[in-house]
């Protein structure tokens, strides 16, 4: 078992959590919002006055964001060499999942590395460079697309998919602000069970593949998403859709009322023998140095 845990970075930090909630830096704007398993005592619950905007939960998962100070719309964050846009949502995100950094950095290394040979070996072989020659990564239920944005920059040739229009248009954003607009991202607006099967027909293959599943959620045309229910067939087609030269498969869950081993056992199901890492995300407070587990991992890689 493995956790990935992250301190943060220039533009993010998690400075404090408990009484279930945290408190958190986005940029240059401090939050505070909801998080069901901070059920810890604060350690600097003083602190958390100097919060620029909190979350208030009203009923159920709905809510509203409880100005103290003006924040504008939306404003740039970066990690990297990579900038996105934050928000504050109605479902009490901010676009960005800060404890995905070291998904996208171990991403990043993996993609690279695959370019670095692929350039190597056309050197050696004086083989003239294909077209396409790009590893390609498919990004499914990939809303804001930091992860697209990621692995394009180290070299990839993009196919993002996610059901939600607004989504798929925050990530374009996200594309031109961090200067990649010719970069090559596929941008699908679509249910991601219903592309993955199509693909299965038209015979395409894929060197890396990301999966953010919710726990339950709507296709672009209303399908039901069930993840007990639909991970297992998805990971079955998934599988279908990895080239004869595989990088990676990274598959993400939040909220959902199971272990890590449950990811590792439906991957290891239908996926060619490799090396599988298997654990949870994890951000590192500022203050207390305590971890605050975020959603659980696997990644598979050849």
């Amino acid at each position: 078992m493995k956790i990935l845990s992250t301190l943060g970075w220039k533009d993010y930090e998690l400075f404090d959590s408990g009484n279930g909630m945290r408190f958190e830096r986005f940029g240059p704007y401090k939050t505070v919002r909801p998080d069901p398993q901070a059920i810890w005592q604060p350690k600097q619950f003083a602190s958390w006055q100097q919060a620029d905007v909190q979350y208030i939960r009203t009923v159920k998962d709905q809510g509203q964001w409880k100005f103290k100070r003006a924040i504008p719309e939306k404003w740039k964050m970066s990690w990297k060499d990579v900038s996105f846009w934050a928000r504050l949502t109605s479902f009490k995100h901010t676009g960005v999942f800060p404890e995905q950094s070291l998904q996208w950095e171990w991403m990043e290394n993996v993609i690279a590395n695959r370019v670095k040979q692929s350039h190597k070996n056309k050197i050696a072989t004086l083989t003239p460079s294909p077209r396409n020659d790009n590893p390609k990564v498919l990004n499914l239920f990939a809303y804001t697309g930091i992860a697209s944005i990621v692995a394009a920059q180290a070299g990839a040739a993009v196919t993002h998919v996610d059901s939600s229009k607004p989504s798929i248009s925050w990530a374009r954003e996200n594309q031109m602000i961090s200067g990649l607009k010719d970069k090559p991202i596929r941008w699908i607006l679509d249910d991601c069970l219903k592309f993955v099967e199509r693909e299965i027909r038209r015979g395409a293959t894929y060197d890396g593949i990301i999966m953010d599943p919710p726990v339950y959620g709507h296709g672009a045309n209303g399908q039901i998403w069930k993840f007990s229910e639909h991970f297992p067939k998805l990971m079955a087609d998934v599988a279908k859709l990895l080239s004869k030269t595989p990088l990676f498969v990274i598959v993400n869950a939040y909220a959902i009322s199971s272990s890590s081993l449950m990811l590792e056992n439906v991957l290891r199901d239908y996926l060619p023998t490799g090396s599988t890492e298997v654990g949870e995300l994890c951000l590192e407070e500022t203050i207390g140095k305590r971890l605050l587990s975020t959603g659980m991992f696997v990644r598979w890689s050849k």
